[in-house]
């Protein structure tokens, strides 16, 4: 699927079904779970770097979209261990970050990102990356 093919038909059809949104606010993580409820998707939600590895553990997201400025755990370091988790190592990891340099985006896949996003994002752009993310699962 393209990015610029994207509706919520195509949206409502995507096999990545479960999202696992953390941001260090909490009201940034309620909307974006409320809004891919919305278009059809099963969400959890964290708010730190520890609980986002716990959750994952449960839930066994398709995605997770992390910011990389967590408390606690990083966001770098959370991908790290996502990626070394049996339960999440295929699971695709979108970074929604304020950092957007050429050294930020290094490190950030590195620590095995996938794709990297530069906030603010715009809803439309999420939902491509959550769309095309069984492109790279």
């Amino acid at each position: 699927m393209r990015l610029s093919q994207l509706d919520s038909s195509s949206l409502a059809q995507t096999r990545c079904r479960r999202v696992l949104v953390v941001d260090r606010d909490e009201d940034q993580v309620l909307t974006l779970m409320e809004l891919l409820a919305m278009h059809g998707f099963e969400v959890a939600g964290a708010t730190d770097g520890r609980r986002a590895l716990a959750t994952a553990e449960v839930f066994d997201p398709h995605v997770v979209l992390m910011d990389l400025c967590l408390p606690g755990i990083k966001g770098c370091d959370a991908a790290r261990a996502l990626r070394s988790s049996e339960r999440t190592k295929n699971a695709v990891i979108v970074a929604i970050t304020g950092y957007d340099g050429a050294e930020e985006r290094e490190q950030s896949a590195a620590a095995g990102v996938d794709i990297h996003l530069a906030k603010p994002v715009a809803l439309s752009d999420l939902l491509r990356a959550v769309a095309d993310s069984e492109v790279h699962r």
